[in-house]
């Protein structure tokens, strides 16, 4: 039987518990949550071309986000699918990629949502083959080793070319390799053909007269989307915002300047300006919202690719879309 002593002893003891438990509860929020006055960093993740890059070298974007206390990291990728690798991580918060690897991130389970999209550009993917090349149709491509960037945009761009031609994927060996590994396979003739975008599609071409066996034109839209982590976007709206807005200045001012931007690139990139050339002559400027076409658009793509076996789960595009 417990004395009036002990029971108060117990009384308290139970209190110290709750308190404990409640503090343990709080502290990793307060562990992450910014010290007053610190700083925040946006990770923004760029290929080797695009509105991004021209974005980051001009640094616009810094100078909008100085004042709010907001600095930013800029991280490149070899391609669409590593860097949505990373913002499904949480290691980067923005970026832009083709058609394809949203919608083979969104299979895989990643917190992403589409906030923007460029206009098209079939012309700035092809299959490319050595310029002495027999191969002369994509119906000769049957049973051909084909370099590509798994779940890129490209890819998307040989799925469409090989139905047009009467093929399925099943038909040539596809050899995935990441666009500098890929240039080695095709300039050493360990492919047959190569299916790349630019600016690594011009270089090839003004370097190796490699010879385009079909592009985009009727086939796929090419457009590049712009994509964020869904927690990042969820909790910094307002940073969100004056991205986007900052992308479409840096688009229109694009426009505007082509030899600037051709040796802006060229430095940057350290490609041939005459490849860098080639490549903006087959880019479109202009970048808006996602539209119920677009949706559409990319789901026929999601469709497409789980009837293919290439993705594991069908998927509804609209889920990474707010307010669709």
């Amino acid at each position: 039987m417990l004395t009036r002593a002990g029971l108060t002893a117990t009384v308290l003891g139970r209190r110290r518990l709750l308190v404990m438990a409640a503090a343990l509860a709080v502290a990793p929020a307060l562990a992450s949550a910014p010290a007053f006055g610190e700083e925040r960093t946006i990770h923004i993740g760029v290929q080797k071309y695009g509105t991004l890059i021209v974005l980051q070298v001009r640094g616009e974007l810094e100078k909008r986000l100085a004042p709010l206390g907001v600095t930013v990291k800029w991280t490149e990728f070899p391609g669409g699918p590593q860097l949505l690798e990373a913002l499904a991580a949480g290691s980067i918060d923005f970026g832009t990629t083709g058609e394809a690897p949203p919608v083979f991130a969104q299979a895989a389970g990643a917190e992403l949502i589409y906030t923007g999209v460029e206009p098209p550009a079939p012309r700035g993917e092809a299959i490319l083959v050595p310029k002495d090349s027999p191969i002369q149709s994509v119906a000769d491509l049957r049973g051909k080793r084909i370099a590509l960037n798994k779940g890129s945009n490209v890819h998307y761009l040989l799925v469409q070319a090989l139905a047009k031609a009467g093929l399925t994927p099943a038909d040539v060996k596809p050899v995935y390799l990441a666009p500098a590994d890929g240039r080695a396979a095709f300039e050493s003739g360990n492919v047959d053909a190569w299916v790349i975008w630019d600016p690594f599609l011009a270089a090839a071409q003004t370097a190796t007269g490699g010879r385009i066996l079909s592009n985009g034109e009727g086939l796929v839209e090419n457009r590049q989307y712009y994509l964020a982590y869904r927690p990042f976007a969820t909790s910094n709206a307002d940073l969100l915002r004056i991205i986007q807005e900052e992308i479409a200045k840096t688009d229109a001012w694009a426009a505007q300047h082509q030899p600037e931007v051709v040796a802006l690139l060229a430095k940057h990139t350290g490609l041939d300006s005459a490849a860098v050339e080639l490549a903006i002559s087959r880019l479109a400027y202009g970048t808006g919202p996602i539209t119920p076409a677009t949706i559409a658009y990319q789901q026929n793509i999601a469709d497409t690719f789980f009837k293919l076996g290439l993705i594991p789960q069908q998927i509804r595009v609209a889920d990474a879309v707010p307010n669709s």
